[in-house]
């Protein structure tokens, strides 16, 4: 029985992946929060100033915001938009 060797360049590379997967797993809750800054200006124009900053920093709460989205993809917004005055 023959076993087939690994490399050390193999070995090295499979150590490192792990390394990179671990920091990119430990990265993806606050991946949410940067999503949020990104998007706070529109939550401020269309729910205003108070409701916008309370919408976006429930959601970027890493769990917390993960649940809210996924409750209102369902059953629509929490925190409604502001009235729209025709013209």
């Amino acid at each position: 029985m023959t076993k087939a060797k690994t490399g050390l360049k193999r070995q090295l590379l499979r150590a490192g992946g792990w390394q990179v997967a671990k920091r990119v797993a430990k990265t993806i809750p606050f991946g949410g929060a940067a999503v949020v800054l990104f998007l706070v200006g529109s939550d401020i124009r269309r729910k205003g100033v108070g409701k916008g900053l309370l919408n976006s920093g429930i959601d970027a709460i890493p769990f917390v915001g993960l649940a809210k989205n996924a409750v209102e993809l369902f059953r629509g917004d929490f925190i409604p938009d502001k009235v729209r005055k025709g013209k």
